[in-house]
């Protein structure tokens, strides 16, 4: 089988006598194999260029991060705009990496085994070395900083749970305002929250992360007097006063403590980072002593 030169169709048999698809014919016979061929450099200096492009990027974000930091040159500076340039690159190194070390490995074996062939094995090997040097020193620059932003994390995630916190314990205060007490049905207590005004929508947010079996109220009673004089409730005449103030109902029983669970996001691994908040003090779950005087249902 030969190929027309001409129109690219196969002819079988001597192209001499003309192509049978456009009739173009050979002015003479094929060249013979030249006696000397030279070795290809082109594997290796693919593998070379990449590699050293790759050093030469990372290398780039480094700098860019040193000269962001606009701080004294040290070695804890360099490894600090590392890991800044690392977690920039991430994505792309780690499919970069993938990609030139298989194949900068694969190149290197063929041009190892064919050295009749093909050269430029020490070029190839470096350019290899700068992909594997960039892959390491991105994994290890990550590595090393994920302890600190779990940390951090941890950190953001406890503020947003004392933000709620606070923002729950100001819907009860608000509540008892105007009802008298806290809202005595643990299992309508987020209805009774939802009635109250929210206008930049905090309390509907923070409702969103309670436990709805979390949540229980009780009442403290003061001992009676031996006094035939009846005791009086303060506050009363000042609750009745104001026109926004509803009541509680005569003989009902006003609430004046109440707990919330509020659960992490481990709630079903790791119950020991819910939060408490008894009273407007807001406590982590692994803090609250065992006896404590007030419990919740079980959710």
């Amino acid at each position: 089988m030969i190929i027309c030169p001409s129109c690219g169709s196969g002819v079988k048999g001597d192209l001499c006598l003309g192509c049978p698809s456009c009739g173009a014919r050979a002015v003479g016979p094929p060249l013979a194999k030249a006696e000397h061929e030279l070795p290809s450099f082109g594997r290796a200096a693919a593998v070379f260029v990449i590699g050293v492009a790759m050093f030469s990027a990372f290398t780039g974000l480094l700098i860019a991060a040193l000269l962001e930091n606009k701080s004294a040159l040290g070695f804890w500076t360099i490894v600090t705009a590392g890991e800044v340039a690392a977690w920039r690159v991430k994505w792309e190194v780690l499919f970069a990496s993938i990609v030139v070390l298989w194949s900068g490995a694969q190149i290197i074996r063929s041009i190892s085994q064919n050295p009749s062939r093909f050269i430029g094995l020490l070029p190839a090997r470096i350019g290899f070395a700068g992909a594997l040097t960039v892959a390491v020193l991105v994994a290890a620059l990550i590595g090393i900083t994920v302890p600190e932003r779990l940390r951090q994390r941890q950190y953001s995630i406890e503020a947003a749970m004392y933000a709620r916190g606070h923002t729950l314990h100001r819907a009860f205060l608000e509540y008892r305002d105007l009802h008298g007490t806290f809202p005595p049905d643990p299992d309508k207590y987020v209805e009774a929250l939802r009635t109250l005004p929210d206008q930049d929508g905090s309390i509907a947010d923070a409702l969103r992360f309670v436990d709805p079996n979390g949540y229980s109220a009780t009442s403290t009673v003061a001992a009676a007097s031996t006094k035939t004089k009846s005791l009086v409730p303060r506050g009363v005449a000042l609750r009745y006063a104001n026109m926004a103030v509803n009541p509680e109902p005569a003989g009902a029983m006003s609430f004046t403590s109440y707990k919330l669970r509020l659960p992490s996001e481990h709630r079903f691994f790791a119950p020991d980072e819910d939060f408490f908040v008894e009273d407007g003090v807001i406590q982590k779950a692994s803090d609250v002593t065992p006896n404590s005087t007030t419990s919740l249902r079980d959710p």
